[in-house]
Protein backbone atom coordinates (compact mmCIF):
# COMPACT_ATOMS: atom_id res chain seq x y z
CA UNK A 1 0.00 0.00 0.00
CA UNK A 2 1.05 3.52 -0.83
CA UNK A 3 2.46 5.09 2.40
CA UNK A 4 1.34 9.00 2.34
CA UNK A 5 3.43 11.75 4.59
CA UNK A 6 6.43 9.34 3.69
CA UNK A 7 9.94 10.71 4.75
CA UNK A 8 12.96 9.90 6.87
CA UNK A 9 13.43 9.89 10.44
CA UNK A 10 15.73 13.48 10.38
CA UNK A 11 12.86 15.27 8.12
CA UNK A 12 9.95 13.84 10.38
CA UNK A 13 11.04 15.60 13.45
CA UNK A 14 11.20 18.76 12.06
CA UNK A 15 7.54 18.95 13.31
CA UNK A 16 8.56 19.15 16.71
CA UNK A 17 9.25 22.66 17.78
CA UNK A 18 10.75 24.43 20.47
CA UNK A 19 8.33 24.54 23.36
CA UNK A 20 6.53 21.48 22.10
CA UNK A 21 4.91 18.93 24.31
CA UNK A 22 6.30 15.31 22.85
CA UNK A 23 4.56 12.39 23.87
CA UNK A 24 7.04 8.98 23.44
CA UNK A 25 5.41 5.47 23.19
CA UNK A 26 6.89 3.08 25.72
CA UNK A 27 7.70 -0.31 27.28
CA UNK A 28 8.98 -2.18 24.17
CA UNK A 29 7.27 -0.01 21.92
CA UNK A 30 9.60 2.54 22.08
CA UNK A 31 10.71 4.34 18.74
CA UNK A 32 14.38 4.58 19.08
CA UNK A 33 15.06 5.71 15.59
CA UNK A 34 12.60 8.67 16.13
CA UNK A 35 14.24 9.58 19.68
CA UNK A 36 17.65 9.83 18.21
CA UNK A 37 16.33 12.11 15.27
CA UNK A 38 14.98 14.05 17.70
CA UNK A 39 17.73 14.31 20.32
CA UNK A 40 20.01 15.41 17.22
CA UNK A 41 18.15 18.27 16.93
CA UNK A 42 19.05 19.35 20.25
CA UNK A 43 21.22 22.43 19.10
CA UNK A 44 18.02 23.91 17.33
CA UNK A 45 15.15 23.13 19.87
CA UNK A 46 14.96 24.78 23.23
CA UNK A 47 12.35 23.67 26.09
CA UNK A 48 11.10 20.60 24.62
CA UNK A 49 8.88 18.67 27.69
CA UNK A 50 8.92 14.81 26.85
CA UNK A 51 6.77 12.62 28.71
CA UNK A 52 5.98 9.06 28.77
CA UNK A 53 5.20 5.48 30.52
CA UNK A 54 8.81 3.93 31.48
CA UNK A 55 10.88 3.39 27.99
CA UNK A 56 13.39 1.14 27.04
CA UNK A 57 16.75 1.65 25.43
CA UNK A 58 18.24 4.99 24.84
CA UNK A 59 16.93 7.74 26.18
CA UNK A 60 19.35 10.76 25.29
CA UNK A 61 17.04 13.13 25.14
CA UNK A 62 17.43 13.08 29.11
CA UNK A 63 21.64 14.15 29.17
CA UNK A 64 22.30 16.83 31.49
CA UNK A 65 24.34 18.64 28.64
CA UNK A 66 21.03 18.83 26.85
CA UNK A 67 18.69 20.18 29.49
CA UNK A 68 18.29 23.22 27.81
CA UNK A 69 16.18 21.39 24.87
CA UNK A 70 14.71 19.01 26.75
CA UNK A 71 12.90 17.99 29.94
CA UNK A 72 11.39 14.87 30.95
CA UNK A 73 7.85 14.97 33.23
CA UNK A 74 7.75 10.54 33.44
CA UNK A 75 4.65 9.01 34.73
CA UNK A 76 6.99 5.74 35.48
CA UNK A 77 10.41 5.63 36.17
CA UNK A 78 12.60 2.66 34.43
CA UNK A 79 15.54 2.41 34.53
CA UNK A 80 16.74 3.93 31.50
CA UNK A 81 16.29 7.35 33.36
CA UNK A 82 16.07 6.77 37.22
CA UNK A 83 19.53 8.42 37.81
CA UNK A 84 18.34 11.57 36.20
CA UNK A 85 14.96 12.18 38.19
CA UNK A 86 16.00 15.12 39.94
CA UNK A 87 17.61 16.39 37.25
CA UNK A 88 16.32 16.33 33.97
CA UNK A 89 13.83 14.12 34.62
CA UNK A 90 11.01 15.30 37.38
CA UNK A 91 8.10 12.04 38.35
CA UNK A 92 4.00 12.79 37.59
CA UNK A 93 2.33 10.47 40.46
CA UNK A 94 -0.49 9.59 38.81
CA UNK A 95 -2.86 6.41 38.71
CA UNK A 96 -1.85 4.51 35.21
CA UNK A 97 -5.67 4.31 34.30
CA UNK A 98 -6.02 7.95 34.97
CA UNK A 99 -3.14 8.85 32.07
CA UNK A 100 -5.60 8.95 29.14
CA UNK A 101 -8.11 11.46 31.21
CA UNK A 102 -5.04 13.99 31.31
CA UNK A 103 -5.17 14.00 27.37
CA UNK A 104 -8.80 13.87 26.33
CA UNK A 105 -10.03 16.31 29.31
CA UNK A 106 -7.50 18.77 28.34
CA UNK A 107 -5.68 18.66 31.49
CA UNK A 108 -2.05 17.89 29.08
CA UNK A 109 -2.19 18.95 25.45
CA UNK A 110 0.00 17.40 23.20
CA UNK A 111 1.91 18.46 20.25
CA UNK A 112 3.31 15.46 18.99
CA UNK A 113 3.46 11.87 19.45
CA UNK A 114 5.88 9.62 18.56
CA UNK A 115 4.83 6.07 17.70
CA UNK A 116 6.66 2.48 16.53
CA UNK A 117 3.75 0.38 14.51
CA UNK A 118 3.19 -2.14 11.85
CA UNK A 119 3.10 -1.62 8.33
CA UNK A 120 -0.56 -0.96 7.21
CA UNK A 121 -2.88 -3.65 5.77
CA UNK A 122 -4.74 -3.64 2.78
CA UNK A 123 -7.03 -1.37 4.14
CA UNK A 124 -5.00 1.31 5.59
CA UNK A 125 -4.25 0.02 9.04
CA UNK A 126 -1.28 0.29 11.08
CA UNK A 127 -0.95 -1.87 14.92
CA UNK A 128 0.66 -0.51 17.99
CA UNK A 129 1.52 -3.65 18.78
CA UNK A 130 2.85 -4.44 21.93
CA UNK A 131 2.02 -1.25 23.44
CA UNK A 132 -1.67 0.36 23.32
CA UNK A 133 -2.02 1.40 27.09
CA UNK A 134 -1.69 5.47 27.09
CA UNK A 135 -1.03 5.78 23.61
CA UNK A 136 -4.08 5.27 21.83
CA UNK A 137 -5.57 8.13 23.81
CA UNK A 138 -2.14 10.07 22.85
CA UNK A 139 -3.01 9.73 19.00
CA UNK A 140 -6.40 10.65 19.85
CA UNK A 141 -5.91 13.57 21.15
CA UNK A 142 -2.28 14.68 19.83
CA UNK A 143 -1.77 17.64 17.30
CA UNK A 144 0.43 15.42 15.12
CA UNK A 145 1.47 12.21 15.09
CA UNK A 146 5.17 10.87 14.02
CA UNK A 147 4.71 6.90 12.96
CA UNK A 148 7.82 4.88 12.45
CA UNK A 149 6.29 2.15 10.29
CA UNK A 150 8.41 -1.12 11.72
CA UNK A 151 7.61 -5.20 9.96
CA UNK A 152 9.09 -5.81 12.91
CA UNK A 153 6.89 -5.01 15.71
CA UNK A 154 3.90 -7.88 15.97
CA UNK A 155 0.26 -6.88 14.56
CA UNK A 156 -2.12 -6.96 17.52
CA UNK A 157 -6.25 -6.51 17.86
CA UNK A 158 -8.39 -4.85 20.25
CA UNK A 159 -7.80 -1.35 20.21
CA UNK A 160 -4.22 -1.61 18.24
CA UNK A 161 -5.77 -0.63 15.49
CA UNK A 162 -4.86 3.13 13.81
CA UNK A 163 -5.51 4.00 10.43
CA UNK A 164 -2.56 5.82 7.72
CA UNK A 165 -4.96 9.23 7.85
CA UNK A 166 -4.07 9.60 11.36
CA UNK A 167 -0.06 10.37 11.28
CA UNK A 168 1.59 13.47 10.06
CA UNK A 169 4.63 11.52 9.51
CA UNK A 170 5.61 8.28 8.43
CA UNK A 171 9.04 6.94 8.77
CA UNK A 172 9.76 3.33 7.12
CA UNK A 173 12.38 1.57 9.27
CA UNK A 174 13.23 -1.85 10.05
CA UNK A 175 13.99 -1.90 13.68
CA UNK A 176 14.31 -4.11 16.55
CA UNK A 177 11.62 -4.20 19.09
CA UNK A 178 13.04 -3.98 22.79
CA UNK A 179 13.31 -7.50 24.56
CA UNK A 180 13.54 -8.15 28.37
CA UNK A 181 15.27 -11.20 29.38
CA UNK A 182 14.35 -12.64 32.87
CA UNK A 183 17.24 -13.84 34.51
CA UNK A 184 16.36 -17.51 36.69
CA UNK A 185 14.08 -16.76 39.78
CA UNK A 186 16.42 -17.02 42.91
CA UNK A 187 15.31 -19.78 45.43
CA UNK A 188 13.29 -17.17 47.34
CA UNK A 189 11.57 -16.38 44.53
CA UNK A 190 10.53 -19.89 43.60
CA UNK A 191 9.18 -20.38 47.23
CA UNK A 192 7.35 -17.02 46.91
CA UNK A 193 6.10 -18.44 43.25
CA UNK A 194 4.70 -22.10 45.05
CA UNK A 195 3.14 -20.11 47.84
CA UNK A 196 0.84 -17.75 45.45
CA UNK A 197 0.20 -20.73 43.29
CA UNK A 198 -0.93 -22.51 46.23
CA UNK A 199 -4.13 -19.49 46.79
CA UNK A 200 -5.02 -19.61 43.28
CA UNK A 201 -8.06 -21.00 42.36
CA UNK A 202 -9.06 -22.68 38.89
CA UNK A 203 -11.27 -20.51 36.63
CA UNK A 204 -9.12 -17.43 38.46
CA UNK A 205 -8.28 -14.41 36.35
CA UNK A 206 -5.16 -13.57 36.62
CA UNK A 207 -2.77 -9.80 36.62
CA UNK A 208 0.68 -10.06 37.58
CA UNK A 209 3.43 -8.32 36.27
CA UNK A 210 7.16 -9.07 35.05
CA UNK A 211 10.05 -10.13 37.03
CA UNK A 212 11.45 -13.09 39.02
CA UNK A 213 8.31 -13.60 41.08
CA UNK A 214 5.53 -13.81 38.40
CA UNK A 215 7.64 -16.12 36.46
CA UNK A 216 7.90 -18.31 39.33
CA UNK A 217 4.20 -18.37 39.97
CA UNK A 218 3.32 -19.11 36.48
CA UNK A 219 5.72 -22.24 36.92
CA UNK A 220 3.46 -23.78 39.14
CA UNK A 221 0.57 -23.17 37.35
CA UNK A 222 0.50 -26.44 34.88
CA UNK A 223 -1.83 -28.30 37.21
CA UNK A 224 -4.58 -25.29 37.62
CA UNK A 225 -7.57 -25.18 35.03
CA UNK A 226 -9.15 -22.91 33.23
CA UNK A 227 -7.95 -19.47 34.37
CA UNK A 228 -7.84 -16.19 32.28
CA UNK A 229 -5.73 -13.33 31.72
CA UNK A 230 -6.73 -9.63 32.68
CA UNK A 231 -3.93 -7.62 32.96
CA UNK A 232 -2.13 -3.86 32.95
CA UNK A 233 1.18 -5.92 31.17
CA UNK A 234 2.18 -9.67 30.56
CA UNK A 235 5.27 -11.18 29.56
CA UNK A 236 6.11 -14.34 27.82
CA UNK A 237 5.66 -16.27 31.18
CA UNK A 238 2.09 -17.22 30.06
CA UNK A 239 2.88 -18.45 26.35
CA UNK A 240 2.98 -22.04 27.55
CA UNK A 241 0.30 -22.15 29.69
CA UNK A 242 -1.75 -20.76 26.60
CA UNK A 243 -0.52 -23.59 24.71
CA UNK A 244 -0.98 -26.28 27.11
CA UNK A 245 -4.83 -24.94 27.86
CA UNK A 246 -4.45 -23.81 31.30
CA UNK A 247 -4.97 -20.51 30.36
CA UNK A 248 -8.41 -20.02 27.92
CA UNK A 249 -10.23 -17.37 29.61
CA UNK A 250 -13.34 -19.49 29.75
CA UNK A 251 -14.55 -18.60 32.91
CA UNK A 252 -13.82 -14.72 32.15
CA UNK A 253 -17.19 -12.85 32.15
CA UNK A 254 -15.51 -9.58 30.72
CA UNK A 255 -14.31 -10.26 27.75
CA UNK A 256 -14.54 -14.52 27.66
CA UNK A 257 -11.48 -16.28 26.17
CA UNK A 258 -9.44 -13.72 25.17
CA UNK A 259 -6.32 -12.21 26.72
CA UNK A 260 -6.50 -8.80 27.71
CA UNK A 261 -3.58 -6.31 28.15
CA UNK A 262 -2.50 -2.88 27.64
CA UNK A 263 1.24 -3.67 26.98
CA UNK A 264 4.01 -6.40 26.65
CA UNK A 265 7.69 -7.05 27.53
CA UNK A 266 9.35 -10.16 26.63
CA UNK A 267 11.38 -11.64 24.28
CA UNK A 268 11.10 -12.57 20.40
CA UNK A 269 9.00 -15.44 20.97
CA UNK A 270 6.47 -13.65 22.97
CA UNK A 271 6.19 -11.27 20.03
CA UNK A 272 5.73 -13.77 17.58
CA UNK A 273 3.35 -15.39 19.74
CA UNK A 274 1.38 -12.27 19.94
CA UNK A 275 1.66 -11.37 15.89
CA UNK A 276 -1.79 -11.71 14.35
CA UNK A 277 -3.40 -13.87 17.06
CA UNK A 278 -7.04 -12.79 17.61
CA UNK A 279 -6.91 -14.16 20.96
CA UNK A 280 -5.26 -11.31 22.31
CA UNK A 281 -7.13 -7.95 22.87
CA UNK A 282 -4.43 -4.82 23.90
CA UNK A 283 -7.01 -2.09 25.03
CA UNK A 284 -6.81 0.77 26.02
CA UNK A 285 -5.64 1.03 29.45
CA UNK A 286 -9.04 3.40 31.01
CA UNK A 287 -10.70 -0.27 30.32
CA UNK A 288 -8.17 -2.85 31.35
CA UNK A 289 -7.51 -0.95 34.81
CA UNK A 290 -11.25 0.70 35.31
CA UNK A 291 -12.33 -1.40 38.75
CA UNK A 292 -15.35 -1.89 37.26
CA UNK A 293 -14.29 -3.89 34.68
CA UNK A 294 -11.65 -5.78 36.68
CA UNK A 295 -14.54 -6.83 39.23
CA UNK A 296 -16.86 -8.16 36.59
CA UNK A 297 -14.44 -11.26 36.25
CA UNK A 298 -14.50 -13.87 38.81
CA UNK A 299 -12.01 -15.13 41.17
CA UNK A 300 -9.26 -11.85 39.97
CA UNK A 301 -5.60 -12.65 41.69
CA UNK A 302 -3.46 -9.65 41.57
CA UNK A 303 -0.26 -9.95 42.51
CA UNK A 304 2.38 -6.76 42.80
CA UNK A 305 5.60 -6.17 44.65
CA UNK A 306 6.05 -3.50 46.68
CA UNK A 307 9.97 -1.61 48.32
CA UNK A 308 8.74 -2.40 51.47
CA UNK A 309 5.82 -3.00 53.87
CA UNK A 310 4.92 -1.69 57.62
CA UNK A 311 3.74 -4.04 60.24
CA UNK A 312 0.53 -2.03 59.48
CA UNK A 313 0.34 -3.08 56.15
CA UNK A 314 1.00 0.19 54.77
CA UNK A 315 2.79 -0.99 51.27
CA UNK A 316 5.77 1.33 49.82
CA UNK A 317 6.01 1.25 46.10
CA UNK A 318 7.94 3.60 44.08
CA UNK A 319 10.07 4.49 46.10
CA UNK A 320 12.91 4.11 48.35
CA UNK A 321 12.53 6.94 51.03
CA UNK A 322 12.56 10.17 49.60
CA UNK A 323 14.25 8.99 46.23
CA UNK A 324 11.83 8.10 43.62
CA UNK A 325 12.08 4.36 42.09
CA UNK A 326 9.42 3.63 40.02
CA UNK A 327 5.87 4.94 40.06
CA UNK A 328 2.08 4.24 41.58
CA UNK A 329 1.47 2.86 38.53
CA UNK A 330 -1.66 0.56 38.41
CA UNK A 331 -1.17 -1.22 41.71
CA UNK A 332 -3.93 0.14 43.03
CA UNK A 333 -6.07 -0.19 40.43
CA UNK A 334 -5.96 -4.10 40.29
CA UNK A 335 -5.62 -4.32 44.15
CA UNK A 336 -9.20 -2.83 44.76
CA UNK A 337 -10.23 -4.52 41.49
CA UNK A 338 -9.25 -7.65 43.04
CA UNK A 339 -10.79 -7.43 46.51
CA UNK A 340 -14.11 -6.34 44.85
CA UNK A 341 -14.16 -9.67 42.49
CA UNK A 342 -16.25 -12.10 44.28
CA UNK A 343 -13.64 -14.20 45.49
CA UNK A 344 -10.83 -12.18 44.53
CA UNK A 345 -7.32 -11.92 46.10
CA UNK A 346 -5.06 -8.94 46.05
CA UNK A 347 -1.36 -10.15 46.71
CA UNK A 348 1.96 -8.26 47.58
CA UNK A 349 4.41 -10.28 46.87
CA UNK A 350 8.12 -9.65 48.20
CA UNK A 351 10.96 -11.35 49.25
CA UNK A 352 11.52 -11.16 53.02
CA UNK A 353 15.11 -9.03 52.95
CA UNK A 354 16.94 -7.16 49.98
CA UNK A 355 19.63 -8.50 48.49
CA UNK A 356 21.68 -7.07 51.61
CA UNK A 357 19.45 -8.73 54.31
CA UNK A 358 17.61 -5.72 54.80
CA UNK A 359 14.20 -6.60 56.03
CA UNK A 360 11.68 -5.42 53.44
CA UNK A 361 8.94 -5.93 56.72
CA UNK A 362 9.66 -2.78 58.69
CA UNK A 363 8.19 -1.32 61.90
CA UNK A 364 7.97 1.95 60.19
CA UNK A 365 8.41 3.40 56.24
CA UNK A 366 10.82 4.78 55.71
CA UNK A 367 11.11 8.96 56.00
CA UNK A 368 9.47 10.25 52.14
CA UNK A 369 8.06 6.64 51.33
CA UNK A 370 5.34 6.53 49.39
CA UNK A 371 2.68 5.00 50.44
CA UNK A 372 0.92 3.34 47.03
CA UNK A 373 -1.80 0.66 48.58
CA UNK A 374 -2.62 1.57 52.19
CA UNK A 375 -3.40 -0.14 55.37
CA UNK A 376 -6.69 -0.88 54.34
CA UNK A 377 -6.60 -1.82 50.72
CA UNK A 378 -3.96 -4.42 52.18
CA UNK A 379 -5.20 -8.10 52.05
CA UNK A 380 -2.66 -11.05 51.57
CA UNK A 381 0.85 -10.85 51.40
CA UNK A 382 3.64 -13.26 50.62
CA UNK A 383 7.22 -13.73 51.31
CA UNK A 384 9.53 -16.83 50.87
CA UNK A 385 8.04 -17.94 54.33
CA UNK A 386 4.40 -18.01 53.95
CA UNK A 387 0.93 -16.10 53.60
CA UNK A 388 -0.01 -13.41 55.53
CA UNK A 389 -4.39 -12.26 55.45
CA UNK A 390 -4.63 -9.14 57.11
CA UNK A 391 -7.97 -8.59 55.75
CA UNK A 392 -10.92 -7.86 58.92
CA UNK A 393 -7.59 -7.72 61.58
CA UNK A 394 -6.73 -4.97 63.59
CA UNK A 395 -3.03 -3.34 63.73
CA UNK A 396 -1.73 -5.33 66.39
CA UNK A 397 -3.42 -8.82 64.56
CA UNK A 398 -1.64 -7.73 61.43
CA UNK A 399 1.48 -6.53 62.82
CA UNK A 400 2.10 -10.38 64.29
CA UNK A 401 0.93 -12.21 60.63
CA UNK A 402 3.57 -9.89 58.86
CA UNK A 403 6.24 -10.67 61.78
CA UNK A 404 5.43 -14.44 61.08
CA UNK A 405 6.08 -14.35 57.58
CA UNK A 406 9.52 -11.87 57.82
CA UNK A 407 12.72 -13.63 57.77
CA UNK A 408 13.26 -15.20 60.90
CA UNK A 409 16.83 -12.70 61.21
CA UNK A 410 14.43 -9.80 61.74
CA UNK A 411 11.67 -11.23 63.69
CA UNK A 412 13.38 -10.59 67.28
CA UNK A 413 13.70 -7.04 66.12
CA UNK A 414 10.02 -6.86 64.90
CA UNK A 415 8.83 -8.10 68.25
CA UNK A 416 10.11 -5.42 69.82
CA UNK A 417 8.47 -2.87 67.98
CA UNK A 418 4.83 -5.22 68.50
CA UNK A 419 5.32 -5.31 72.31
CA UNK A 420 6.88 -0.99 72.40
CA UNK A 421 3.58 -0.17 70.17
CA UNK A 422 0.89 -2.55 71.10
CA UNK A 423 1.14 -4.61 74.17
CA UNK A 424 2.53 -8.52 74.51
CA UNK A 425 -1.38 -9.91 74.32
CA UNK A 426 -2.65 -10.29 70.43
CA UNK A 427 -6.07 -9.39 70.31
Amino acid sequence: MNIPNKMSAEEAVKLIKSGDRVLIQGGSATPQALIKAMVARAPELRGVEVVHLHTEGECGYTAPELSKSFHTHAFFIGGNIRNMVGLTVDYIPIFLSDIPSLFRLGYMELDIVLVNVTPPDKHGFCSLGVSVDIVIAAIEMGKKVIAQINPRMPRTFGDALVHLRNFAACVEIVEEIQEMHMAAPSKAEEQIGKNIAGIIDDGATLQMGIGGIPNAVLTYLNNHKNLGIHTEMFSEGIVDLVLNGVINGSKKKVNPYKIVSGFAMGTRRLYDFMDDNPEIEMLDITYVNDTAIIRQNPKVTAINSAIEIDITGQVCADSIGLRMFSGVGGQMDFMRGAALSKGGKPIIAITSTTLKGVSKIVPALKVGAGVVTTRAHARYVVTEFGVANLFGKTLKQRSQALRDIAHPDCREDLDKTIFERFGSSLV
